[in-house]
């Protein structure tokens, strides 16, 4: 059987903790801060954890970890 291929586009986006968590990166912080709350700005910087329903989705796409 061939080897599993990683999905790149998770690989790039997606972080492991050492116990096994998904990490993300928050969207909207990229652009227009101005018009954003100092409290919503810091919070937009800190990483997300990935929801209990996406966890097979991102363990499909990434078959070897990270």
């Amino acid at each position: 059987m061939p080897k599993m291929k990683t999905r790149k586009c998770a690989a790039k986006r997606l972080k492991k903790t050492g116990t096994g968590k998904y990490l993300h990166f928050k969207a909207g912080a990229r652009h227009l801060m101005t018009g954003k709350a100092s409290k919503r700005k810091r919070r937009l910087g800190k990483a997300g954890e990935v929801r209990s329903t996406e966890i097979s989705r991102v363990r499909a796409a990434l078959p070897y970890g990270l």
